[in-house]
């Protein structure tokens, strides 16, 4: 099986977030490989990179067409959308922000570009009218891509049926973040499940050790089949649809000079 752990319908994708990190310099990275090459190396070695400069400035398209032929064929780039989406008041004023990030140029990565994950802070709470006024904003397509999107909330107020029937309603899936700092949600509300896994640590040379990386990898696959984990916190009891979906997995924050390590131990399990 080719380095993307997947068969048939279904991918699972493993990577970190961003490639531009001086702990990963003669650690990830071989000693004095060029700082403009470490893209290209990093999309050698994993299967997907989640793109976070986004979240925090408007990039150029020239940007995400050279992002798109740095990296193999078979690579896909998830990203952060734009903060001035989502830190606001009233969500269902983001219209503008968000037709300007969709047309920034992501299409330009082309069959590369994979979900767009819409964060939100972690003081904002849920209200259901403004909260689904926001998902209905969110375009289906862009230059003739489809576009899928992932909303990463962090207040304990989501937690609760509500959110999960209106992301299933808009086909919209939600971020499962492995920390006990944010609430955790395994419910399945789309076509794909995006992890966002948090809890590396800088004394384990893996990030997470040898048991946890065995669980992921088996949860990877269970979702990846179109199952569920027995142990995955859910908001809801209802199960989603038996069917194959897509799993992205991405180490993230932890002990972030662990993340490739991790993520190269966790694409070695689903082989």
């Amino acid at each position: 099986m080719a380095k993307n752990a997947s068969k048939g319908a279904s991918r699972i994708r493993v990577g970190v977030g961003g490639w531009t990190y001086e702990p990963w310099r003669n650690n990830f990275y071989p000693a004095g490989w060029p700082h403009a090459r470490e893209l290209e190396y990093a999309a050698g070695k994993l299967t997907a990179i989640e793109i976070n400069g986004t979240y925090y400035s408007t990039q150029k398209p020239a940007s995400f067409a050279k992002w798109r032929d740095d990296t193999p064929d078979d690579f896909v780039f998830s990203m952060k959308a734009s903060r001035y989406s989502t830190n606001r008041r009233e969500l269902a004023t983001a219209g503008e922000s968000i037709e300007r990030f969709i047309g920034s140029g992501i299409s330009e990565l082309g069959k590369k570009l994979g979900p767009i994950v819409w964060q939100f802070m972690p003081t904002k709470r849920f209200e259901p009218e403004d909260f689904e006024a926001f998902l209905a904003l969110l375009p289906h397509r862009v230059d003739g891509l489809a576009l899928r999107h992932v909303v990463d909330v962090r207040h304990p107020s989501f937690k609760v049926p509500e959110f999960i029937a209106l992301l299933r309603q808009y086909k919209t899936g939600v971020v499962y973040a492995d920390t006990d700092e944010y609430p955790s949600f395994a419910d399945i509300t789309s076509d794909l499940v995006y992890a966002r896994l948090m809890r590396s640590q800088a004394d384990v040379d893996t990030g997470y050790g040898a048991s946890s990386l065995d669980r992921w990898a088996q949860a990877a696959k269970t979702w990846a089949a179109g199952g569920e984990p027995a142990d995955a916190p859910r908001v809801t009891s209802t199960p989603a649809p038996d069917t194959p979906r897509d799993v992205f997995i991405y180490f993230i924050s932890g002990a972030k000079e662990r993340a490739p390590a991790a993520a190269l131990a966790l694409l070695q399990r689903l082989l």
